[in-house]
């Protein structure tokens, strides 16, 4: 039964309720009058109650909304059918609040489950809170899943000094971290920022450069893998073929002149391919086969300037410049040839990542620890 329906019954019971009173009254009956002035009195409170019980209901059901709370039971006023739009729009949005959650939890699962750092900030006035740390980030850093960023402060001072001196802007560089009182490890920073619903967020990404390496090594693998396997199917597959051939033909019970020319043409075509397959092969080998280092003396800040002297030319057409304060003169025992190629690639490296920057400025240090000697750039 509808709202108004129900309003309106409510209404006739109540101008009954008056009327017969009237009308008993002017009969004499003033006992029974009152009797019906009473019953009016309560239908009157009754409505009021019924009207003020309507409104509170729409009240509840809405701030329920607008608080995502979903938890309630509103089964026993499903018989009133000017609640349906409202029952409607009541189950819409919690199917959607639940997909969201279930969504939510999805999206948790697999950051938690990757093995890179993964940071979300969320900006609250002129704050940020941590929005979202996966558990990589929490575990490798040895930090609890704080909720602000101040908080974060005090456990990674290095990164969070670096977001803040670039103004919480899009970064990619490699940060050096201290983990667990460890020797400082070398990480992929990648930052970016985003806005969605009037909402600012903040994404830090650390990957080790280890696994970055490692990832590298394994790409370049499976498509070494992939040429290596095309190449040998591209001869065995003709080889497989021209022996069956063969096999077809010493079969027979006799030879004819032909015969013998298809079998001459086999072998022959059969030579050239084996001939390709153990080049390519030879070729590959080569390849994997690492000269043995020749190791000799030689000065660290010898060896650096020998290098920068064959990349100055490079670092003159990008416009780079470079400051070596290495002034040591501690001895190494290397392969120099090797050592310099290393160096080289390294520099090298360091111009393709200076490319989009307005400031190329590339400054060569050098540490000691524990008898081993540290470049860095």
């Amino acid at each position: 039964m509808k709202l108004y329906q129900l309003l309106f019954i409510r209404l006739i019971f109540i101008l009954l309720a008056i009327v017969c009173s009237f009308i008993i009254y002017e009969k004499q009956l003033t006992y029974t009058s009152l009797l019906f002035l009473v019953a009016f009195f309560v239908l009157l409170i009754e409505l009021f109650s019924f009207i003020r019980s309507s409104f509170l209901f729409y009240d509840k059901t809405i701030s329920a909304i607008l608080n995502n709370d979903f938890s309630a039971d509103f089964s026993k006023h499903k018989t009133v059918q000017n609640y349906n739009s409202l029952f409607t729009l009541y189950n819409t949005l919690k199917d959607k609040q639940n997909e969201h959650t279930s969504k939510d939890l999805v999206y948790r699962a697999i950051l938690n489950n990757i093995e890179t750092g993964v940071l979300i900030l969320q900006k609250k006035n002129t704050d940020w809170d941590i929005f979202l740390m996966n558990d990589y980030f929490s575990e490798h850093f040895d930090i609890p899943k704080v909720s602000k960023w101040k908080y974060l402060k005090n456990q990674l001072p290095v990164l969070c000094s670096i977001i803040e001196d670039r103004n919480f802007e899009d970064i990619r560089t490699s940060v050096q971290i201290r983990v667990d009182k460890q020797d400082d490890q070398t990480f992929m920073l990648q930052t970016s920022k985003t806005k969605t619903y009037n909402e600012d967020y903040y994404i830090i990404l650390l990957d080790s450069i280890q696994k970055v390496v490692a990832k590298k090594e394994k790409e370049a693998w499976i498509n070494l893998m992939k040429v290596i396997s095309h190449e040998l199917m591209n001869s065995v597959t003709p080889i497989r073929s021209l022996a069956q051939n063969l096999e077809d033909i010493v079969g027979q019970e006799s030879l004819s002149k032909d015969d013998m020319e298809d079998i001459k043409q086999s072998v022959s075509a059969m030579i050239h391919r084996s001939d390709h397959l153990q080049s390519f092969i030879d070729s590959y080998r080569k390849l994997a086969m690492l000269p043995s280092p020749n190791k000799e003396s030689i000065e660290l800040s010898t060896l650096l300037k020998n290098v920068l002297q064959i990349m100055n030319p490079l670092f003159v057409n990008a416009g780079v410049t470079v400051n070596n304060t290495i002034n040591n003169n501690r001895w190494l025992t290397v392969d120099v040839l090797q050592m310099e190629q290393v160096l080289i690639n390294l520099l090298t490296n360091s111009i393709y990542a200076l490319e989009n920057k307005t400031e190329k400025h590339i400054e060569i240090t050098s540490e000691i620890k524990s008898n081993r000697v540290f470049y860095r750039g």
